[in-house]
């Protein structure tokens, strides 16, 4: 009885937040006022429901494990990640991604495209809030020698504790990362647990990351970056049906990117980047780079754009080679 005092106390200062409240209602599917009466112990939730509220509040997931009380009979961490999963893609969704593909402008296309599926992944991927990442890795265009030197980040969508909203990502990834070992073998690769990641690929995991999944974006032999999935979970990819829903997304991904976006896996020549922490200097300035290129060279903001971000990797890959 005191392990379910103490997890309805600590449920109680969490929905003191009226805001909280609702949304934290909405995402089970109840009333705020369901919540009060648990928090009361006026009414007991059933164990789906206490599920998709440990789903709900992952900062607090191993807290609630274990106060909530056993007397119910269930392991609630047994099967919390599979409530209300579907691992194919809806038909109807893959007619939306066709017809945004054949009447979006050329200029919003590629951020449209990678909007709308990484949003339906995510719901898909994470459909229980466990904590996830969904990340649009890119070949940056060759400047030299015809080769593809580096990858980038492009854009990605999170549940807590990332960001929930989508939001331009930079940062340059080389051959010592998970995506660079995908795009530069075209083969998919997921690792189950930050110490086997930490073992195979030398960099460092971003907070909250247990484990991952990258899945090349391909047409025929020809890469143009990976699908990059991390969540909260160690051995979350496991499941051979979640690992074929990665590379169906991957596979949706493609009509994103241009022709000219993809490279033979021959013109793949990573180097290799320095840490996240390390790039931050030089992404920094990013947009007054772009500004001062415009005016002096007279170029719109998409040629600026690429320009200044070829010079910022071929600093970046000279920075990792003087340290």
């Amino acid at each position: 009885m005191e392990n379910s005092q103490q997890w309805r106390d600590l449920l109680g200062k969490i929905i003191k937040d009226p805001q909280e409240r609702q949304q934290i209602a909405n995402e089970l599917s109840v009333r705020p006022i369901t919540l009060m009466r648990w928090v009361s112990g006026e009414s007991k939730p059933r164990p789906h429901n206490l599920r998709l509220l440990i789903n709900a509040l992952p900062e607090y997931r191993q807290e609630l494990l274990e106060l909530i009380p056993k007397e119910l009979g269930y392991d609630l961490e047994q099967g919390v990640e599979d409530i209300h999963v579907s691992y194919e893609i809806p038909s109807i969704f893959y007619a939306r991604v066709l017809n945004a593909h054949c009447t979006l402008p050329k200029v919003l296309h590629f951020n449209s495209i990678c909007d709308v599926i990484l949003q339906q992944a995510l719901k898909q991927l994470d459909p229980n809030r466990v904590g996830m990442e969904v990340t649009v890795v890119q070949c940056m265009p060759p400047s030299q020698e015809n080769k593809v030197r580096s990858l980038r980040e492009g854009m990605g969508r999170g549940t807590p504790p990332w960001s929930r909203e989508l939001e331009q990502r930079t940062m340059f990834l080389g051959i010592q990362s998970l995506a660079g070992y995908v795009v530069s073998s075209g083969h998919m690769r997921a690792i189950e647990s930050r110490g086997e990641g930490e073992k195979f690929f030398p960099v460092e995991w971003v907070e909250w990351e247990e484990s991952a999944m990258a899945y090349p974006i391909m047409r025929s032999d020809r890469v143009a970056g990976c699908f990059l999935v991390s969540c909260t979970q160690p051995n979350y990819f496991v499941s051979p049906a979640r690992q074929t829903l990665i590379q169906n997304y991957a596979e949706l991904l493609s009509v994103a990117f241009e022709p000219e976006a993809f490279y033979d896996l021959g013109d793949i020549d990573l180097g290799r980047t320095p840490s996240y922490k390390d790039q931050q200097p030089y992404l920094a300035k990013f947009r007054s780079r772009v500004a001062e290129m415009m005016i002096r060279f007279h170029l719109d903001i998409i040629q600026a754009e690429r320009k200044v971000w070829q010079q910022i990797e071929e600093e970046l890959l000279r920075a990792s080679f003087d340290l």
